[in-house]
């Protein structure tokens, strides 16, 4: 496999100049996904919130989300969408290992990547992403637990093929970026699951950038009016 950017390392653009516009840390599982993408692609990123107050709470709600957030500014391209980022982190930055190298894995991260970025709507509207919270028991909406049962088979599948402790392997991938905040679901709102399922939840967890997400979304203050609608 091809040696991956690790967090550790990450490097500002060749041109100095990364930007990011994101919502609430706390709130927004987009905002968190194209971050991820950042540093997966091993660049850092000046992060450019888009405020929530009143002001600006109409616009968003009127707006998909991928208009505002994320959006990537950097070296003269302005991109948004989160696989849109994606793809275009992987084309700039290809040593970074951002998919798989094997044509059928890629093939494969590129498609659940897309299933999770399309769908699972009921998943979405019955568990919230808040990463302040951690319950220790949540009655489930019975019309999310076919999205909760879909999002476990593709895990276990991939984790089965690939071997782990990511979905495509021993480093992460734009997949583990798209399905990071679904982990934060499942183990915030006590979602019961396999041993594999939970592991891959702890693993996504303990992951440098994840870690650093959260505990500045755990800094985040109080105030901030979180939001019915996914950003």
């Amino acid at each position: 496999m091809q040696a991956k950017a690790h967090y550790a390392e990450t490097a500002v653009s060749e041109s100095g100049s990364a930007q990011l516009s994101i919502s609430s840390k706390t709130y927004s599982a987009w905002s968190l996904r194209g971050w991820l993408l950042c540093r997966l692609a091993g660049i850092e990123v000046e992060e450019k919130v888009v405020a929530n107050d009143a002001a600006n709470r109409a616009e968003l709600l009127l707006l998909s989300p991928s208009v505002l957030v994320p959006r990537l500014e950097h070296e003269g391209a302005s991109v948004w969408d989160t696989l849109a980022i994606a793809e275009y982190l992987n084309e700039k930055y290809p040593g970074a290992g951002m998919l798989p190298q094997d044509p059928i894995a890629r093939a494969h991260c590129r498609s659940i990547s897309g299933e999770i970025h399309s769908g699972f709507t009921n998943l979405r509207s019955a568990l919230p992403m808040n990463l302040k919270v951690e319950h220790e028991s949540f009655p489930i909406f019975s019309g999310a637990r076919p999205d909760i049962e879909r999002i476990e088979a593709i895990w276990q599948e991939c984790i089965e093929i690939y071997g782990g402790p990511y979905l495509f392997g021993s480093e992460p991938t734009v997949a583990d970026a798209m399905y990071a905040p679904v982990t934060r679901r499942f183990l915030s709102y006590a979602v019961p699951m396999n041993d594999l399922c939970r592991a891959y939840c702890e693993t996504i967890a303990v992951w440098a950038p994840m870690a650093e997400w959260l505990a500045a979304a755990k800094a985040e203050p109080e105030d901030i009016e979180e939001l019915d609608v996914e950003f």
